[in-house]
């Protein structure tokens, strides 16, 4: 470890932090961002990389809206001149074909009290299938199933996403299982600003991966580029030597696991358009310069107050390879609670040798594993 960042000296690294993360420390004296040595270890497989250069002269968002146009398998924009095109490659950063993964959740009490909801999610990215076009996946460029396992009064409930790549022609579809009536149903709006499965009003829908969904809210302006000290490497938090107690302590997470290093991110300022509406009218994303993977979110109340702060702890998967957060973190800086998804330390990790197709990912099949 180089040095850490805390309440006492956090005035003069504040030009490298976001103001989430300045507030967070003022907030919490007991936390530290412990600043590591830069390790720029952000990899994808070389079919992403060949994509992404083909994508460079043909991908589009149509008329200047959100509609991508002309892209395949890898980043669409590699050379973004707009915020839109960076939260594109966000959206689209290669991720493996299909995935399991335990997405355990903790949102501890002040004292650090904390009930954990054991979660499971399997992905499917048609997108990323080699030889894939958006031709061809038919619109739908993601297949999402979630299956929460614990505590009691969620266990059984389920659902399904179909994530859509233009949502002014079909919008986001999602069916949802509840293990009580033992019925599938369409949900009507898990999306936005709606709160987040067991998040206990900590997380909106669209705070999911950072963010996630459509971008016909805001207004994106590309603000440019600076050097901050984000998350990042963050292989202790993935330890299997680890349990969900080791990690969530009150206020934040236990400090000695955390890793920061100072890195080049793309900022983008969202702002809610005209006749639009959101708990958070605003907001600061910050992309890591490598991966395309939002690292840090400020978001501001209806007004104008500094509400949250949401960091993604990554680490690269070597053997895909590919970067992910081991855990999301999103911080209420004024409640002083806080929710950490991916808890995953004692389960089974990360599966990217899962084989699924559509049809798993279809109403019919979220019934039949309903009944089981």
């Amino acid at each position: 470890m180089s040095f850490s960042i805390d309440a006492n000296n956090v005035a003069r690294f504040a030009d490298s932090l976001s103001p989430g993360q300045v507030a967070l420390l003022k907030k919490h004296p007991t936390l530290k961002l412990n600043v590591y040595p830069t390790r720029r270890s952000a990899a994808f497989p070389a079919r992403t990389y060949e994509m992404t250069k083909k994508n460079a002269m043909s991908a589009n968002l149509a008329d200047g809206s959100d509609i991508l146009t002309d892209a395949a398998e890898g980043f669409p924009f590699p050379l973004p001149k707009t915020g839109q095109e960076v939260m594109w490659n966000h959206k689209l950063k290669y991720r493996g074909i299909a995935v399991s993964r335990w997405w355990n959740q903790a949102a501890p009490t002040p004292s650090g009290q904390f009930v954990l909801a054991r979660v499971r999610e399997e992905f499917l990215f048609p997108y990323f299938r080699q030889g894939a076009t958006l031709a061809s996946i038919g619109n739908v460029f993601s297949y999402y199933f979630q299956s929460v396992e614990s505590p009691a009064r969620l266990a059984g409930n389920m659902q399904v996403i179909h994530e859509t790549l233009n949502p002014t022609v079909a919008p986001r579809d999602v069916w949802l299982y509840n293990a009580g009536q033992r019925r599938v149903r369409r949900a009507p709006n898990v999306a936005y600003d709606n709160p987040g499965t067991a998040s206990e009003g900590l997380r909106t829908n669209d705070m999911l991966d950072m963010f996630n969904g459509a971008l016909d809210l805001y207004d994106w302006k590309l603000v440019g580029k600076k050097e901050m000290y984000v998350p990042y490497n963050a292989y202790r938090l993935d330890s299997g030597d680890l349990k969900p107690e080791d990690l969530v302590r009150p206020g934040h997470l236990e400090t000695k696991q955390l890793r920061y290093e100072l890195h080049r991110v793309w900022v983008v300022e969202a702002t809610i358009k005209a006749g639009k509406r959101h708990i958070h009218p605003r907001r600061t994303f910050y992309l890591d310069e490598d991966s395309w993977q939002i690292l840090l979110t400020d978001h501001y109340d209806t007004k104008g107050k500094l509400w949250r702060l949401s960091e993604a702890h990554t680490i690269n998967y070597y053997e895909v390879p590919m970067v992910s957060p081991t855990l999301e973190v999103h911080y209420d800086l004024l409640s002083g609670r806080y929710l950490v998804s991916g808890l995953d330390n004692q389960e089974e990790q990360m599966n990217f040798a899962l084989q699924r197709t559509p049809t798993d990912f279809a109403p019919n099949a979220l019934r039949t594993r309903g009944i089981q």
